[in-house]
């Protein structure tokens, strides 16, 4: 079998290196398609690891809870549900599964520094706010408790609002004006870049949510647009939820499916963006895998002229003592051996964009083993799959009709 292999390897390459313009057509259709997965293929993987960075470095434990509509009767009434800081206190007081709660309020503003102005992210939160969203200070500190029961005119800043105020100089205790209100600066955070979704999450500034009701947006005593909620675990995350709902409806006097407020998690947003992203990565495949269904049928009709115009060399074969199955293997092997070129040539030079667009993107893009290994796989199957009826038509040509073909 492997004498019959090797024979049949032979003249295969010979085949191709005596039509090379018939041979690049044919590898041409498979290297197209190749190069179309394994650049899918790792641009899915890549934007998959980096949405689901984002959302782990904001930890994959945390909860949102916000006001929503009523729902009354299958219609929505007009009256809005209200979060307050109550409702934060007493979930953190009486939710098992939960570690922590912050509430938050936010709102776009001018702040100001000498001759120097910058529009911004103004938030008004709690000290549990930045284990939660997993904050930290690169200089200075965070405020203290006794600032937030007396509402003092302090805040941090992201590094982007530093840079646009202050420069290269360290803002840290210097006075900023928020509207017509000092604030005074206690802290940089440390820098965290932009988001997957294009945000710059350093251009904000941060201070105790009662300082911020009192000077930049007043609102309702103990009003919050949104509660951050952390469960003690990942694995806590759904009992923390429903924990959550149960404490609100009691505390709201809601029934079940009444709700005025939505609780979603951390972990439902990076499911449902995978899933997401695996939706459109089927798609892109799908497309890919036309281009190799086009390329297969490009190597069986090449195939089948092949055998057309090589059937005395067939007759000469058979008449000299080759069986049908080694005229079978002679053209499968070269089936075999034209759109394995072609795959080992989409492979490298798919992997090549691959690594040029991540260099340009500055991201982690590489092509996937796995993904090289399916292109591998795929080559061989389209060249045994697409090949076989040439070589079978091959093989069962009459050798006395076939030594008679001009």
């Amino acid at each position: 079998m492997i004498v019959t292999l090797l024979g049949a390897l032979r003249l295969a390459l010979g085949a191709i290196a005596r039509n090379k313009m018939r041979a690049a057509l044919t590898v041409l259709g498979i290297f197209i398609g190749i190069t179309a997965v394994v650049v899918v293929t790792a641009a899915a993987s890549s934007a998959t690891d980096s949405i689901g960075n984002a959302i782990d470095s904001v930890a994959s434990n945390a909860l949102y809870v916000t006001a929503s509509s009523n729902q009354a009767s299958g219609a929505k009434s007009k009256a809005v549900g209200r979060l307050t800081e109550a409702d934060g206190r007493a979930i953190a007081r009486d939710a098992v599964s939960v570690s922590g709660v912050a509430p938050w309020l936010s709102t776009q503003g001018q702040v100001v520094y000498a001759d120097k102005n910058w529009s911004t992210t103004i938030i008004g939160t709690g000290l549990s706010f930045f284990p939660i969203r997993r904050y930290t200070t690169a200089n200075g500190s965070l405020w203290t408790d006794n600032d937030e029961v007396f509402k003092t005119k302090v805040c941090v800043v992201g590094q982007t609002v530093a840079t646009n105020l202050f420069g290269n100089a360290d803002p840290v205790g210097h006075t900023i004006r928020i509207g017509r209100s000092p604030c005074t600066v206690i802290g940089v955070l440390a820098p965290r870049g932009t988001s997957f979704f294009g945000d710059d999450q350093d251009d904000l500034l941060m201070m105790p949510i009662g300082s911020f009701r009192a000077r930049v947006m007043h609102t309702a005593p103990g009003r919050t647009d949104q509660l951050l909620v952390s469960a003690t675990s990942d694995q806590t995350t759904s009992r923390a939820k429903d924990q959550i709902e149960g404490i609100l409806r009691q505390r709201h006097r809601v029934e079940l499916g009444h709700e005025d407020f939505v609780v979603n998690s951390q972990a439902e947003l990076r499911q449902t963006t995978n899933a997401i992203l695996g939706t459109l990565s089927t798609l892109a495949l799908g497309v890919a895998a036309v281009s190799l269904l086009v390329g297969g049928i490009g190597v069986m009709n090449i195939m089948l002229v092949s055998v057309a115009e090589r059937t005395r060399e067939i007759g000469i074969r058979m008449s000299i003592g080759a069986r049908e199955g080694d005229i079978l293997v002679q053209f499968l092997v070269e089936a075999i051996v034209l759109t394995m070129v072609g795959g080992v040539l989409g492979i490298v030079v798919g992997s090549a964009i691959t690594l040029a667009i991540g260099r340009l993107m500055s991201s982690a893009m590489v092509p996937s083993v796995g993904a090289l290994g399916i292109a591998v796989s795929v080559s061989v199957a389209i060249g045994t799959v697409f090949g076989f009826l040439p070589a079978y038509r091959a093989a069962k040509l009459d050798p006395m009709a076939a030594l008679r073909v001009e």
